[in-house]
């Protein structure tokens, strides 16, 4: 990803589950074969895939060259909806939340998270992800902070009820 421009697009796929080491490289392949044959209208698309921790699928597109347009991203997410159906996890999930938990990456339904912070089992400095950045930049700069200074934060006034 470090090839790529900060306006590059960025989508983030958070897994229910952590892949083990042979999903991650199969994943990874089916990612070289999905982005070496993406196209928009036409035009080959300057895109990769990556995999972080082991959860999270990072699809990144540099429209410098051809932007990515609606069918584009359609058939962006027909290939998400194939990993999800061939690796049986659940990556289209917005209502999940990943945070930090020592070195460990461990993800959540919203209201489990509310309990979390409501039992002190996270608090204002856990790390978390924000998968709806949208460039290179947001990736860089704020995917991963501090709850605190994330849009998670809108949930530490739960701990105090």
């Amino acid at each position: 990803m470090n090839n790529f421009s900060p306006q590059s697009k960025v989508w983030v796929y958070q897994s229910n589950r952590e892949f083990n080491t042979t999903e991650v490289k199969e994943i990874k392949k089916l990612g070289l074969l999905f982005t070496t044959g993406w196209t928009a209208h036409g035009s080959q698309l300057n895109a990769s895939l990556n995999i972080l921790y082991n959860r999270f699928i990072v699809l990144i597109v540099d429209e410098n060259d051809a932007s990515a347009s609606g069918c584009s991203i359609d058939k962006s997410l027909i290939f998400i909806k194939k990993i999800e159906n061939q690796f049986n996890c659940i990556l289209l999930d917005r209502m999940a939340v990943a945070y930090k938990n020592g070195s460990n990456v461990l993800a959540c339904t919203l209201a489990d998270f509310k309990k979390l912070l409501r039992e002190n089992k996270v608090d204002k400095n856990t790390i978390v992800f924000n998968n709806m950045v949208t460039t290179k930049k947001d990736f860089d700069l704020t995917w991963e902070s501090t709850l605190e200074n994330s849009w998670h934060k809108i949930f530490l006034s739960v701990s105090q009820n």
